[in-house]
């Protein structure tokens, strides 16, 4: 697991900044969140509460994504190179 590698070292980062509202560090709760979920998942495929909840979480990340992506592109494009994200598709 290469990203969970990668996850921790983004998470340090953030703590370091005390930003825990922020909209970038609520993605990257969430990409946390929804990549644990998955591989829980994997093994447990009729588990359906969990999936309702995956699929909860990742209705909070899309907005989130959206929101930011609105509001401030530089930022946006930055977190989605970091957490390996690629860009949602817009209705």
């Amino acid at each position: 697991m290469v990203k969970n590698s990668f996850i921790s070292v983004i998470s340090q980062e953030e703590k370091k900044k005390k930003n825990e509202g922020s909209t970038e560090f609520q993605v990257f709760r969430f990409t946390n969140k929804i990549r644990r979920l998955t591989s829980h998942l994997e093994l447990h495929r009729k588990d359906f509460l969990s999936q309702r909840g995956l699929r909860k979480i990742i209705g909070k990340r899309q907005r989130l994504l959206a929101y930011l992506s609105k509001t401030n592109e530089v930022r946006y494009k930055q977190l989605i190179s970091q957490l390996d994200l690629r860009k949602p598709k817009m209705r």
